[in-house]
């Protein structure tokens, strides 16, 4: 099929999945708000327990919540393949002269632009309890592309993931476990004191590189020395991790999708 073709069918099948999201409005409203929430949370109650001033902790959470956002494309793009494998919409979409590339596709870029929407709110309430942009506007939009580039990576992973699961309860519970993954990373808090194994299993976690690639970006720290080579350089480490993701998940995915 050619790449016209693919590129009509993955618009049919992102309008498709844009009317899904509407009719879901308080997932979206959970998804939206849940980054916000845990920034007011993280940012007062745990920065206070830091040894650093609150509003610097602050300056810091931001980037690592955008990452760790940004992570959570895996937990909804293996919840949305599966609701379609297991009630059946799968098997219809298939009977379809469309490309097999053009249905998971959609869901990504569907994904991406509704989290491209919702990164907004993040960003102003970021900007009302101190954190601030203090590089160049163009290293800022740099550090946008990369944290959408990386959610659609992670996107990839969770459908791929979705179209293995054996139900739906099954795809959520798994889901919900990448929440640790965030935790295993500098996202909410500086790595440096973190024991040598485990300080090791930090910085080569992706979420890390992208975390330090945004905070460099947007002037917020400076990468930190002695790091991994990930997190040593952020922006080149960032680039190849999700080059990675989407070399290996979006042939995975396109491949179990097409097979009934």
């Amino acid at each position: 099929m050619s790449a016209l073709a693919l590129a009509l069918d993955g618009t049919a099948m992102l309008g498709r999945q844009l009317l899904r999201v509407r009719n879901s409005p308080a997932l979206v409203i959970l998804t939206q708000t849940m980054p916000i929430t845990m920034l007011l949370f993280f940012g007062y109650v745990f920065g206070s327990a830091l040894a650093m001033p609150g509003a610097q902790y602050r300056s810091l959470l931001v980037p690592g919540l955008l990452v760790a956002t940004a992570a959570n494309g895996i937990m909804t793009g293996m919840f949305q393949a599966a609701q379609d494998v297991h009630r059946g919409v799968a098997d219809r979409l298939r009977t379809l002269p469309v490309s097999r590339a053009a249905v998971p596709l959609g869901q990504a870029v569907a994904d991406l632009v509704v989290t491209a929407a919702g990164t907004v709110p993040l960003l102003l309430v970021g900007l009302s309890v101190g954190w601030r942009v203090e590089g160049s506007a163009l290293a800022a939009t740099g550090a946008v592309g990369l944290l959408l580039l990386f959610r659609f990576a992670c996107t990839w992973a969770g459908i791929f993931l979705g179209l293995l699961s054996r139900s739906e309860e099954a795809a959520g519970q798994l889901g919900s476990a990448t929440f640790v993954l965030p935790l295993l990373s500098n996202a909410y808090i500086p790595t440096g004191g973190l024991p040598g194994p485990l300080r090791t299993l930090a910085e080569w976690n992706p979420i890390s590189a992208v975390t330090t690639a945004l905070r460099d970006l947007f002037g917020n720290a400076p990468v930190p020395a002695g790091s991994a080579w990930p997190v040593a350089h952020p922006v080149a480490g960032s680039l190849v991790w999700c080059g990675l993701l989407i070399a290996v998940f979006a042939p995975l995915a396109v491949r179990r999708y097409a097979r009934p």
